[in-house]
């Protein structure tokens, strides 16, 4: 069974930080990308950064400067700094791995951020 359990969630107030992690077991962690997602308005999810296994690293312009994602595949986790947090970063934030072909998703956390 492929589990991804986050944590790290919480409330902040605006120009906080928060650290999220997310622990992956049931996956051949080190060869699948590893991904942070967030529910968006219509309750997509869109990408909020990933990690490829070579250590290649994607972030959505929206939070260039202000998260930073790091793995650790002799752990197995994979994390999210979140830095200089504002109201609009507020939403449900999700693992996930990824390699071709498949997706897989934790259950969420949610993030606040008040003004």
């Amino acid at each position: 069974q492929v589990q991804l359990v986050e944590s790290g969630g919480g409330l902040v107030q605006a120009g906080g930080s928060l650290r999220l992690s997310c622990a992956a077991s049931g996956i051949s962690f080190s060869i699948n990308a590893m991904a942070w997602y967030r529910q968006g308005p219509g309750k997509q999810r869109d990408l909020v950064a990933l990690i490829r296994s070579g250590g290649r690293i994607n972030y959505a312009d929206s939070v260039k400067g202000r998260f930073t994602i790091s793995r650790d595949n002799a752990k197995n986790t994979v994390s999210l700094q979140m830095n200089s947090l504002k109201p609009e970063d507020t939403t449900v934030y999700y693992c996930a791995a990824e390699r071709v072909g498949l997706r897989y998703w934790g259950s969420g956390t949610q993030v606040t951020v008040s003004s």
